[in-house]
Parts: C-alpha cells; structure tokens; sequence
C-alpha cells in the first residue's frame, strides 16, 4: 500500500474542476489522494475516503493547501540576515553584499544554503526559483528535495571579463546544476552587473541548453538611471570594481530597463523576472505581449528603500505575477504568507478594491509562481514540466497544512493567519515538516 488519503476541513486545490469544488478551487470537507508521489484523487472527503479504503489515511485540522511557490530567492544568502536590518539603501547594500561575498568559504556557502531550504520547506513552501551564484550552494539544495529551479546566476562581467573568465565559469556551474536532480536555469544578474554582450550571451547559452530564464528587472531607481543615462550610484559602483559597462562608456540608453531587456533577447515566455517595481504602464504591457511574468517582492523592495512594486496596477491589467522572498540578505523572513499579507496591503493601499483580492493574492504564490518558472504544465523548452502549485489529478503530490480558521474565506484566513502556521508540509507524499504535536 502506497497511496494516502489526506483530508481537512478546508482543502484549497487552486482548481475549479474538482469535485465538490468552487469556482476558486475550495472543497470544504475535502480529501486529496496521493499515491507514487502524484495526485491521483481530489474531492469531497466522504467519497475519496470510500473510494480508496485500503489507503492510509491522514486527517489534519485547519486549511490544506497546495505547496507554496517561492517565485524569486537567494537561499544561499541564509546567513546573511544582519545585512536585511543593516539599514543600507540598493546600491551600498549590493556594493556590501559583493565585497562580502568573496569572504564566504565553499563550506559556509553550503551551510547557508541548507539553512535556507530548511526554513522554506517549514514554512510549507515546496518549489522554489533559487538564483545560485557559488556552486557549493547547489547540492544542499537538490539534497532538501525542494523542487522548482535552481538558476545558475552570471553576475560580474564587461565584455572581456565575460570572454576570458566567465562565460567559462558559469558553463562550468551549468554542467554541475544540470547533473544534479533539481532543474536547472540561467540567471543573467542584471542590466548593471553585466555588459550587453555578457547578458546577451548569458541568455542564448541557456537557450541552447533548452533552460529557462530569471534576471533582476527594474529594482531600484538607481537602476532606471544607469541604464537611461549611464550615471549614478550603480556606474559608480562599477567603475569601483572594474566593470567596463556599455550604459557608462555610451551615455546610457535614453530608454527603460524593460526597454533595455527586450532588446537584449531577456525577455520571453520561457524567462519570468524578479522585482518590476519600475515598470510603467508601457513596460507592463511589453512584459505581458512578450509573455514575461514578474515576482514581486514588497518586503524586499521595502528594506532597500527601493520602492512599492505598482502591484495594483499588474492585478489590474491582468499581468502575470508571482511573489518571492529574496533573500534573508534583505527580507525579514522566507514565509511567503508574510510576504502574501505585505503584497495585499500594499495592492489596497494603492487603490486595488475588488472582492477577488484575496484569491488573487492567494494564487500569486501557488498557481502564479507555477507558471513564473514553467512548472503548470505548459510545453517549454525542454520538455512539459512537473506541474506544482495546485491540486489536480496527475500533479506533483506536495501539500503544505496550515492551523488557521476554517469557518471564513480560506484565502483571507491564510494572509492575515497563515504566517508562521504551517504544521506540516509533504513533498510528493512524503512528510518534511510535522510541528510537534501533530
């Protein structure tokens, strides 16, 4: 006997097809069948239970869910949490995270990065897009069980630097990624850590390995600068390090990053972004035209003084959108339903009123981060992705529990409740966190 029978008061599976389902995907009274390690039943508790009697069977109290998708981390940055309350403005805090950085060990690297999986997998989050920029970082991860990506990240290159060292460098830390069992990706930094050529170059490698994308996009105002005018804080930490820019040498690009991106060959169906705070209207509906989703993430933005995400405006417009934590080197936490309550008060206070905020907000961190890194199912390069972020038959069998209450809107129950409540998380059936007492 493989399969197990899971049932709770109140199952949210993100899909309106199941029976005994709302239009939102609620079953009060509901049960999920796991079996293999996929989903093989959903539906109404009293039917699954008789349908599959021989299985095991678990019954939890509070809000199943489906796992949790982190759209955009740097899990190997766990250690560094003092820098998130250091209280640096974007462009010292990137200068200190560089200069730091070369003072990490392999071995505190692959600690950090355990450290992180662990705290993302408590928190019921179950897939994860993790940019990784040391090696050491990657097997932790991998070893966790996490799905999701793990994308390697070029970071650091004009040019020549690119020509002679890093491209070489970052195929040798694809290889690696790609022999371990988590997915692979390429992460091309930024638009003001790379040169034209370097980015560029960054994102046909991983094309031609049928991988997909995830880049840093419109973060800060200081980067809307470097890349217009070439000027600013961002240029001036380059030429600090060495960087020979394009932005710098030219004057700037009179244009958006948006702009810049696209035309850089960064922008796609099989690339999702992270950050979008400085994206106006016209950025917004290239993003959408080019079929680019973007993971918001407040807290982050918030602690950097990098500004609000105009998340009102990309619920609005229908913009395809998912929530990240980044990292603990600038967020306070990796529970995503902290990160859910930041995102639904900043979209109110910005004039977002619509009685589906709850819901929308709920599906940017499961269904809205599946389709961020191409795991709902859609054909992409490389194949059809295992499908998370929901539950329906034949997707992955991961499910995060949560002790919130269940005689309300589950979705506002889990944002204003759900962080720091998650009392079990599963992972293709099998458990990976139990609060004690469970």
């Amino acid at each position: 006997m493989t399969a197990t029978v899971h049932t709770a008061p109140v199952v949210v599976t993100n899909d309106p097809l199941n029976a005994g389902a709302d239009e939102f995907g609620v079953i009060r009274g509901g049960g999920v069948v796991i079996d293999h390690g996929v989903i093989v039943d959903v539906g109404p508790a009293h039917e699954v239970v008789a349908k599959h009697a021989s299985a095991k069977h678990r019954d939890h109290a509070g809000v199943l869910t489906p796992g949790l998708v982190n759209a955009h981390s740097h899990l190997q940055y766990a250690a560094y949490a003092d820098l998130a309350s250091s209280g640096l403005p974007f462009s010292p805090w990137i200068a200190q995270m560089v200069q730091r950085r070369m003072l990490t060990t392999d071995e505190q690297w692959a600690e950090s990065a355990r450290s992180g999986a662990y705290l993302a997998l408590r928190s019921g989050t179950t897939a994860v897009a993790d940019i990784v920029t040391d090696i050491p970082a990657l097997a932790p991860i991998a070893r966790s069980g996490l799905r999701g990506i793990s994308y390697v990240e070029a970071l650091g290159a004009d040019d020549q630097q690119w020509d002679e060292q890093r491209a070489g460098e970052v195929g040798n830390a694809l290889d690696v990624a790609m022999a371990q069992t988590r997915t692979a990706g390429i992460s091309p930094h930024s638009l003001y850590t790379l040169s034209r050529h370097a980015f560029t170059q960054s994102m046909r490698r991983g094309r031609e390995l049928g991988l997909r994308a995830h880049t840093h996009l419109a973060e800060s105002a200081d980067e809307v600068e470097f890349v217009a005018d070439g000027t600013g804080l961002l240029a001036d930490m380059a030429n600090g390090i060495g960087w020979k820019l394009d932005a710098i040498s030219c004057g700037g690009f009179a244009h958006t990053p948006t702009i810049e991106m696209d035309g850089l060959e960064g922008l796609g169906a099989d690339v999702h972004v992270a950050h979008g705070v400085h994206c106006n209207a016209a950025d917004r509906a290239l993003l959408r035209e080019r079929g680019t989703a973007v993971a918001i993430c407040v807290r982050s933005n918030k602690i950097l003084g990098a500004g609000r995400p105009p998340i009102a405006d990309y619920l609005a417009e229908g913009s395809p959108i998912g929530l990240g934590t980044d990292s603990l080197a600038s967020s306070p936490s990796l529970d995503l339903l902290e990160e859910a309550r930041a995102a639904r008060d900043l979209a109110l206070l910005q004039g977002y009123d619509l009685p589906d905020l709850n819901a929308r907000i709920w599906q940017a961190i499961t269904v809205g981060g599946a389709f961020c890194l191409g795991l709902d199912g859609r054909d992409l390069p490389g194949g059809t992705a295992d499908q998370v972020g929901a539950l329906t038959l034949g997707a992955l069998g991961d499910l995060a529990v949560f002790d919130v209450p269940t005689d309300s809107d589950p979705f506002a129950a889990l944002i204003d409740h759900g962080a720091g409540e998650c009392v079990a998380t599963v992972l293709g059936g099998t458990f990976v966190h139990r609060r004690s007492g469970r």
